[in-house]
Formats: C-alpha cells, sequence, structure tokens
C-alpha cells in the first residue's frame, strides 16, 4: 500500500469489539486472529493492510486515542461524552444503538419540574452534570457510582440515576422508569488529531468505505 506505517485501531471489548470487527469485514479489512476466543495475545494484525487491531476497556478508548498510542478507535457514545478527550468523532457506526436517560420511580418525576435540589446517582457524571447544569439548569447533588445503578433510588441514596437504557426491562423489574431521554447513543469512529492530518488518504478512504457499507444497510 505505499506505506510501512502500521495504523492502529483501538476497539471497545465486548459485543462492540464483535460488531466493529464485521463492520470492516464488509469494507475487506479482516482480523482472523482476533476470532479466536482462547488467544492470549493483546495485538492482532493485518499485514496486508498494515493494521493493528488491540481491544481495551471502553472509557480508556478515547484516551489512547488522544494520546496517540491508536489511530481510530470505536466506542460508545456515552463513553466519549463522559471523557470528553480531544478527539476527532468522525463516524456514526449505527450499532450499539441506546439512550442515555433519566430514570427512577413514578413520583420521582416531580422533582424534575421544579428545580429542586435532588440526589442522582450514575457511573456517568459529567454527562449527567451537563444535562442537569446547562441544559435544566436545576442544582443537583451528582453521586458517583459504579455498580447496579438502579439500586440508588430503590434504597434511598437518591431520587433519580442517568443511564444507559436499551430496553428498560431491568428497570420495569425494579418498579423503576424512563422520565426523560438525556441523548441518544451508539457505536461511533474517533480519530486522533494528529493521525487525521498524518494518514489523511488512508482515514479517510477508511470512513469514505465505512459511509458506504452502512448505507447499503439502511
Amino acid at each position: 500500500m505505499g506505506n510501512d506505517r502500521y495504523l492502529t485501531i483501538a476497539l471497545g471489548k465486548g459485543r462492540l469489539a464483535k460488531q466493529a470487527l464485521a463492520t470492516f469485514e464488509k469494507i475487506g479489512i479482516t482480523c482472523q486472529e482476533m476470532k479466536d476466543p482462547n488467544t492470549r495475545k493483546l495485538i492482532f494484525v493485518n499485514e496486508e493492510y498494515k493494521m493493528r487491531f488491540f481491544l481495551a476497556k471502553g472509557p480508556d478508548v478515547p484516551t489512547y486515542v488522544e494520546y496517540g498510542a491508536a489511530d481510530i478507535g470505536i466506542v460508545g457514545e456515552d463513553t466519549i461524552l463522559e471523557e470528553a478527550r480531544n478527539i476527532y468523532e468522525v463516524l456514526d457506526l449505527g450499532f450499539g444503538k441506546c439512550r442515555m436517560c433519566v430514570c427512577g420511580p413514578k413520583e420521582s418525576k416531580e422533582f424534575l419540574g421544579h428545580q429542586e435540589l435532588i440526589r442522582v446517582a450514575t457511573k456517568y457524571p459529567r454527562i449527567a452534570k451537563d444535562y442537569f447544569y446547562n441544559k435544566k439548569h436545576q442544582t443537583v447533588e451528582i453521586i458517583k457510582l459504579n455498580g447496579s445503578i438502579e439500586l440508588a433510588p430503590i434504597v434511598g441514596l437518591s431520587e433519580v440515576i442517568v443511564d444507559i437504557v436499551e430496553t428498560g426491562s431491568t428497570l420495569r423489574e425494579n418498579g423503576l422508569e424512563v422520565l426523560e431521554e438525556v441523548c441518544p447513543l451508539s457505536a461511533r469512529m474517533v480519530v486522533n488529531q494528529v493521525s487525521m492530518k498524518m494518514e489523511y488518504d488512508r482515514i479517510t478512504k477508511i470512513i469514505s468505505d465505512l459511509k458506504g457499507a452502512l448505507a447499503q444497510e439502511d
């Protein structure tokens, strides 16, 4: 391909990585090594395309991309918003769709309309703070949690939560519901700012090819 430098792509672990690889395969970029469930390797190479892939925890992907350890990253929009890294978001990949929502018991709805000081439990303090402070202009106390966020309003830790909602079944099973939608979410492609300049032709070709493949699915 006339370029000895490898493009490095960081993929968020789990279902996102599998869907990302399937999408790359549609434009002819494959990485069979990554499909081996027993592999212990950390870096996977496609010699033909001069590409390297590695898996990372979702919140780490924007960090790898910002610092240039990865040229390209595939990660959820929730992570991009929460991490707020200095990177280019270049493409909505259309899979991994869900919503960031304010949820809680039905009776908590009234707290959201009267500018009351309430407690909000979440894994996403930056997103929650931006929503309540800048969009709703409501002062809230943000409580950062790492585990099952649904537990917080049930045991009285908070009035509401801000969390990702896919089907809403976990909420319903625990007597909670979506009270407000913060934003829609899906998987995105992000690019390091220096890489975009240095590898402009290669990266824009990948973006263009992916856009074409995604358009055929619609």
